[in-house]
């Protein structure tokens, strides 16, 4: 079967999520972590993706970006899978994928969901029970968009920008939207249309997508269609 084609408009922010194969453990030091995120700028930079917000977990990566360019996040989730991968092998002397095939990802809509994605992404070491705050946790983007540090990986998003033109009160005002952690129905979304390569977003919205992309985005009914017995 052939593979699904991407749908990746540019200007439009997407989250990506990448899984070691089998849920395999792809990062087991700091210095993995730290070849990940060197090796993510460089390719980010050479084709022209902006990344907004990440999380490296010890089997898996949640980024979220905005192609500046065609093919742009394809290309360079190709060349970082490769690079990292031959570190891997060499580094445990092991062979082989490392990667559940595919990374996966969808379209979001900037002005309800894309901080409730930064949200999702940026609390995942906490709903995974490995800290207590997100803050904890120095292999993400939250430490740059909540408090301030300095990162030349993140992009910030204008619609983060948004929240306030002082970098102290939109950072006051970014941590207050931790506090609560996302509704059960907002994760189900965000993971349904993740792995189905869809649209986080109002209908109106996957709409616009379907008629600039012409691929349907609207998720499809299961099962055989009713059949009405005259």
């Amino acid at each position: 079967m052939p593979r699904k084609p991407r749908v990746s408009p540019i200007g439009i922010p997407q989250h990506v999520i990448q899984r070691g194969n089998n849920r395999q453990v792809c990062f087991t030091s700091e210095q993995d972590f730290k070849a990940y995120a060197g090796w993510l700028k460089e390719y980010s930079r050479k084709f022209h993706v902006e990344i907004h917000a990440w999380v490296f977990m010890t089997n898996h990566v949640h980024l979220l970006c905005t192609p500046q360019k065609a093919n742009a996040v394809s290309l360079m989730m190709q060349s970082l899978g490769r690079q990292y991968v031959r570190y891997f092998n060499y580094t445990y002397k092991r062979t082989g994928t490392l990667w559940e095939g595919r990374f996966k990802s969808c379209l979001v809509q900037t002005e309800e969901y894309l901080i409730q994605l930064y949200r999702y992404i940026e609390l995942n070491p906490v709903r995974a029970n490995m800290v207590n705050d997100p803050a904890e946790y120095i292999w993400s983007s939250y430490q740059i968009n909540a408090l301030g540090k300095t990162s030349q990986l993140c992009t910030p998003h204008q619609i983060y920008l948004s929240i306030s033109q002082n970098p102290q009160a939109r950072q006051a005002s970014y941590r207050a939207l931790f506090q609560h952690h996302l509704d059960a129905e907002m994760i189900s979304d965000i993971r349904q249309a993740t792995n189905k390569g869809m649209v986080i977003g109002s209908d109106t919205f996957k709409d616009q997508i379907e008629k600039l992309t012409g691929k349907s985005m609207h998720p499809k009914k299961m099962g055989r269609p009713f059949k009405v017995i005259e």
